[in-house]
């Protein structure tokens, strides 16, 4: 694949490996911010009201419900920032080490320096190539095949190119896709088998996509945003034979993989399943995977950073990718760094792998509490989630919510959002993607379990007649 749509494609994928998980446009302190960001309506400003704050469940930031950040990343971070800090004895020795090495990394020892690539320091590639090597059993990587990046780039499209996306899909993706002239294509997940993939779904979303647009892509994302969904091999070989057999460009964010806390569960990496096919596939199947410093453990949401690994892309495409204007930004670089090579084992690492694994069993132990907290309400069912930091409840609504909702122009799940805002406090956002019969809302758990009393006054006056779905549930730190 060359030429225009090619170099849309793999920038769409530069657009959505920063983007999709970040949220930071959405104010917690400020209800007509959070509204603004989800809802057509504006709720009146000055109205008293039995809460004294709105609780914002928007968002999968888990600094912002509360979640403190790792000690080892922002000790480091704030020695780069002002280096006069490694002359105290206060730090370990560990963390004025890193700074050291990081230091080394960006031109003349300084993080307000500008990168020396448009593609980011060569030796913070160098570590994620090396983490990659790592983490898929020795499949090597090569740094020349890395992109940094803290935001997204413009592109060139020909506003005919759609991109395969599942249904549900992260809330931020339809519009970033809109910004760059693509057509979102829906393919719809299996609830039932825990919002799994269906090969013949994928098929048949293709096949109706060529009436109205040229699909060159298909998006995925393993552990599930917002679905909570873990792949294994079986399924992501059939995604690579789809994507090969179709000429698909296989766009696949994992930001999630280190948040697999499901039964006999365990990530595996479309590139490490895509080598291990052969090279009638390694060797030709075109493939962009990103990940994000936005991950529910490192959880630096507002430092914005992430990269790419680009695989078979064409020749034309990388080079076009790896002179875009501007260049990423050095303090997440660094912190990519930080996440991607932490301390090894004898370093001085104990409150290190003690606040990692507190967040593991934070994030497994409200996914669980959450899910059945979610099941016992009246009206309300979920699925449990395998990985990440989402679930998707399905609601059932009375007639006369939709009834009303018809009334005032609005969708059913904006109303539910709207009356549980104004009623509770608790803002929610209504979903994208509608099916036939069903209209999706959007739930976050982003401060886990602090908003169940609410919930529990609020949803139990609802009868089941109406369903649709509920869209995503954040439970990515207890209060």
């Amino acid at each position: 694949m060359i030429g225009a749509s090619a170099i849309l494609l793999a920038e769409v994928c530069q657009t959505v490996s920063q983007d999709l998980h970040h949220t930071n446009r959405i104010s917690v302190t400020k209800t007509l911010h959070a509204v603004m960001y989800f809802f057509p309506f504006l709720p009146s400003q000055g109205e008293q009201k039995a809460f004294t704050k709105v609780i914002d469940l928007s968002s999968c930031d888990p600094h912002r419900t509360g979640m403190p950040p790792i000690s080892f990343v922002r000790q480091v971070l704030s020695l780069c920032c002002y280096p006069e800090l490694l002359k105290e004895d206060s730090f370990p020795l560990d963390v004025k080490q890193k700074t050291q090495k990081l230091l080394e990394a960006c031109n003349g020892g300084s993080i307000g320096s500008y990168s020396s690539s448009t593609v980011g320091l060569p030796p913070i590639q160098r570590s994620v190539a090396e983490f990659l090597t790592r983490r898929d059993g020795g499949i090597n990587s090569n740094p020349e095949d890395i992109i940094l990046s803290s935001g997204s780039q413009k592109t060139l499209a020909d506003g005919q190119d759609g991109v395969l996306a599942p249904l549900p899909f992260p809330h931020t993706l339809p519009m970033l896709l809109d910004e760059v002239g693509v057509e979102l294509v829906p393919y719809r997940l299996t609830e039932e088998r825990g919002w799994a993939l269906d090969l013949e779904e994928l098929h048949r979303a293709l096949m109706t996509a060529r009436r109205q647009c040229d699909p060159r892509a298909i998006y995925v994302s393993n552990p599930g945003n917002p679905t909570g969904h873990v792949q294994d091999r079986e399924t992501i070989e059939k995604i690579i034979h789809f994507a090969a057999s179709e000429r698909l460009v296989l766009l696949v964010e994992e930001v999630y993989q280190d948040s697999v806390f499901g039964q006999d569960k365990k990530f595996l990496s479309y590139k490490k399943v895509l080598f291990e096919m052969g090279v009638s596939y390694s060797e030709t199947v075109e493939m962009v995977s990103f990940h994000s410093i936005s991950t529910a453990t490192m959880g630096e949401c507002g430092l914005r950073g992430g990269y790419m690994e680009l695989i078979n892309l064409d020749p034309a495409v990388k080079k076009f990718l790896f002179h875009a204007p501007g260049s990423p930004s050095i303090l997440p670089q660094l912190a990519m760094e930080i996440m991607v090579n932490p301390p090894a084992p004898g370093d001085n690492t104990f409150f290190l792998t003690q606040e990692i694994l507190l967040r593991a069993e934070t994030l497994s132990q409200n996914a669980g509490r959450a899910c059945k907290l979610l099941n016992s309400l009246p009206g309300m069912s979920c699925q449990p989630a395998m990985g990440g930091v989402f679930l998707y409840p399905r609601l059932h609504l009375p007639a006369e919510i939709i009834e009303e909702a018809k009334m005032l122009r609005l969708s059913a799940d904006v109303l539910y959002c709207r009356r549980l805002l104004e009623e509770e406090g608790i803002c929610l956002g209504p979903g994208f993607g509608h099916l036939t019969n069903m209209f999706p809302a959007t739930i976050s758990f982003s401060l886990a379990l602090s908003w169940c009393f609410y919930c529990s006054r609020f949803h139990p006056a609802l009868t089941i007649q109406v369903t649709f779905l509920g869209r995503f549930v954040s439970y990515s730190h207890s209060d």
